[in-house]
């Protein structure tokens, strides 16, 4: 299993159209077979910040995650919206 914490640190005024773009990410990934888990969190301590963790089954489910239309062309929607740069770090289960 991969997990992927992706941490989207927003603008003030780009929450809302965030969100609204956001919804359907989530729906169809979550839908995916190699999917484990596609979940956005709010950050409790840092204002507009969120962090999708997403839990896969293996690279080649990332990989075909990647390249669903879905991704291809609501992800980079996002670009504008940061505040500053995105950070995405991958993890394998240890224990």
């Amino acid at each position: 299993m991969i997990a992927i914490f992706a941490d989207f640190p927003l603008k003030s005024d780009k929450v809302d159209e965030f969100l609204t773009a956001v919804a359907p990410l989530i729906k169809a990934s979550n839908e995916e077979e190699g999917c484990i888990r596609y979940e956005l969190h709010k950050a409790l301590n840092e204002e507009n910040t969120y962090l999708m963790i997403e839990e896969w089954k293996d690279q080649a489910a990332i990989d075909f995650h990647n390249q669903t239309e879905h991704f291809t062309t609501i992800v980079p929607l996002f670009r504008d919206m940061l505040r500053q740069e995105q950070r995405v770090v991958l993890h394998s289960k240890t224990l």
